[in-house]
């Protein structure tokens, strides 16, 4: 049966073929578990050549692991963590920051999704206030689940107002090759180079299978973070198969192919809907997000063509998705279909 077009989301891709040949490669013969194989020492090996010979690396299933993890090797439970309302930690983890964390999330109101050091200063208080969570983490989603790009000097300055108050800088890179492409950076420009102290490193949704990293930068945990991946159940028996697909991923040019194209027909996508009397453009696309306000009217019928998530229902906003997978001809035919609505 042919599969239906899809803009839901950058999940629904297959896994790219080159993924999967690395998957298969590793499926040879006998190898040690829990990552004592070559797989893993060579995708550790390939995250230090891109981020720095320093960086603690921890390979795990999922990106809400990532998160967690990342910030349980440096967070307590009478800490408190800030993040944008609208990130995935508070928004679509179900909790689990908090749950085993035991920590508390503030949430900040950010109009781009993005933070600001003038966001943030007003959260900065209470510290040594026994009766109070203290501030620990300022926390980022680069890019943003509106898809904007923190630039490296907003980053720095955000991990600068951090570390000014003996806080931590976290940052859900779950889509980072799509933010450093967008861009136009090497990934290692986006981790301690702009003052990150923990950061989630997204493999899935840009065509592997599923694995996801965290990465942590500066002083080293002391071997408390592999103990936290342990409780945490993300210490995979087999993990040579997760660590060969971000080898795979890291080893060329491979990441910035998947996402720049990714990210091209976002920018194809948002350009043809923008044109059209009746859609707009809410936000700017710079990675592979597309956010549109709609008329209702043109909702359901454009359902029919492909599937996508309306962002907010009450203001006819629709999120828009594309992946590496993601081809020009149903694009066109999409932004086909929305302008013969319009007329």
């Amino acid at each position: 049966m042919p599969n239906r077009f899809s803009l839901a989301s950058d999940n629904v891709a297959p896994v790219h073929p080159a993924i999967l040949a690395a998957i298969e490669r590793a499926n040879h013969g006998p190898a040690p578990s829990y990552g004592h194989d070559a797989w893993t020492d060579a995708a550790v090996s390939r995250f230090r050549s891109v981020f720095g010979d320093g960086t603690e690396v921890l390979v795990v299933a999922n990106g809400t692991a990532a998160n967690v993890l990342g910030l349980r090797a440096r967070v307590d439970s009478y800490h408190a963590v800030l993040c944008a309302e609208t990130s995935h930690l508070w928004r679509d983890e179900c909790s689990a920051p908090e749950h085993f964390l035991g920590a508390k999330l503030v949430p900040i109101d950010s109009p781009d999704g993005k933070l600001t050091p003038e966001l943030v200063r007003p959260f900065l208080r209470g510290f040594g206030f026994v009766h109070q969570a203290q501030p620990r983490a300022i926390s980022v989603a680069q890019p943003t689940e509106w898809g904007t790009v923190y630039t490296e000097a907003e980053l720095r300055a955000l991990a600068d107002l951090a570390h000014e108050h003996d806080m931590i800088f976290h940052v859900d890179g779950a889509r980072l090759a799509n933010a450093a492409v967008a861009l136009g950076v090497p990934l290692g420009r986006l981790g301690a180079d702009a003052g990150v102290d923990v950061l989630s490193f997204g493999g899935t949704k840009l065509g592997l299978l599923a694995a996801e990293a965290v990465l942590f930068f500066g002083p080293p945990s002391g071997g408390r973070s592999a103990f936290y991946r342990k409780q945490a159940m993300q210490l995979l028996s087999k993990l040579r198969f997760f660590s060969a697909q971000l080898e795979a991923l890291l080893a060329g040019d491979l990441w910035h192919e998947l996402a720049g194209h990714a990210n091209a027909m976002a920018t194809r996508l948002g350009a043809g809907l923008a044109a059209i009397d009746g859609f707009e453009l809410v936000r700017p696309v710079q990675t592979n997000a597309v956010f549109v306000r709609m008329p209702e009217t043109a909702v359901e019928p454009l359902r029919r063509e492909a599937d996508f998530y309306l962002w907010d229902p009450a203001d006819s906003v629709a999120r828009l998705m594309t992946a590496w997978n993601t081809e020009p001809e149903p694009i066109d035919r999409f932004v086909a279909a929305a302008a013969a609505l319009a007329r």
